[in-house]
């Protein structure tokens, strides 16, 4: 089995949120470099020729659209002034919908990998995130929903039957739960502060229809450690693969949960992190064919947000015998 492939592409780093936005090309740059000098290979595949057609199963055609057409209209970034995208969390530049949408590229070239069995998993290390973003609208600093994306497309092209996706940001995923509130094909996973932006996620949340008892949700209290934070996740995940039956597993890996992150406000360390993905291999193993795709999400503390990315993918590659 290869070693885990890290997809990056430089274009992710041209979407200009302004100098004083916490989701900067900074802090891309130094998770990807990060991982460089730790020894993984960076690669960057070229976008699967259905990419538009996979964002237009999940987001609405015209909300597509309005995207593309204010970011071509949109400042250059870097002297301002900066467009502001359907909320004040959201700035634009020109670079914004292509780099959106290369996240979504790469996340499915990722997926095609990992079910044609060229690699057994891969961390995909993009911007902008975008488990907030909604059908038609963008939130959160999230424009396009790449893991709903990539979920829905697993289902609908490769025809998965059962798709896990597992969320451990500080922040509840409220798109990715809403898009699949009812689907029963897609089950979401959550451990996340509460309450806290965006106000979702709480335990009674369990979806509806169809989708009933497929979302599961941990909300936990500011300050929330280890042992709280990725033993609930890790229990709660457990419980539900066993009942669920995965047959690939997706991560929307937050590292902002870590005890530096400036935004985050819980405790949780490099370590906890490594504790979650051992618990995601433990589930791909069992029901998923050791199928993994994890991208990255939120994570503002460059340094620590580069070491738990370091340390998450270290895991999924030991679980290869590659170190």
């Amino acid at each position: 089995m290869r070693a885990v492939p890290v997809y990056f592409d430089p274009v992710m780093l041209r979407h200009d949120t302004g100098p004083y936005h916490p989701e900067t090309a900074h802090r891309l740059e130094v998770v990807v470099e990060t991982l460089r000098q730790d020894g993984r290979r960076i690669e960057a595949p070229e976008a699967p020729e259905r990419t538009l057609r996979a964002v237009e199963r999940v987001h609405d055609a015209g909300y597509v659209k309005r995207l593309a057409d204010v970011c071509a209209s949109a400042p250059t970034g870097a002297t301002g002034p900066f467009s502001l995208f359907d909320c004040p969390d959201n700035p634009i530049s020109a670079a914004t919908f292509e780099a959106s949408l290369r996240a979504v590229s790469l996340t499915l070239a990722a997926t095609d990998a990992v079910v044609e069995g060229r690699a057994r998993s891969v961390f995909v290390a993009a911007r902008p995130p975008g488990h907030h973003a909604l059908q038609s609208s963008a939130m959160g600093f999230c424009f396009l929903n790449t893991i709903a994306i990539a979920a829905k497309d697993l289902i609908e092209h490769h025809g998965v039957a059962r798709v896990l996706v597992a969320d451990f940001d500080v922040h509840h995923g409220n798109g990715t739960q809403d898009l699949f509130w009812e689907d029963g094909r897609v089950a979401y996973l959550s451990v996340h502060r509460y309450p806290f932006y965006p106000g979702t996620g709480a335990a009674d949340e369990e979806g509806s229809g169809r989708g009933r008892g497929t979302t599961k949700n941990i909300p936990l209290p500011q300050g929330a450690g280890d042992a709280a934070y990725a033993g609930g996740f890790s229990s709660a995940l457990e419980r539900l693969s066993e009942r669920f039956r995965p047959e690939v597993v997706l991560v929307s890996a937050g590292f902002d949960a870590h005890g530096l992150d400036p935004i985050g406000g819980m405790r949780v360390t490099t370590e906890g992190f490594a504790w979650m993905t051992r618990a995601l291999e433990d589930v791909a193993d069992a029901f998923a064919g050791g199928r993994v795709v994890s991208l990255l999400e939120g994570g503002y503390h460059p340094e620590a947000t580069a070491a738990a990315a370091v340390e998450h993918v270290r895991v999924l590659a030991r679980t290869d015998g590659l170190i």
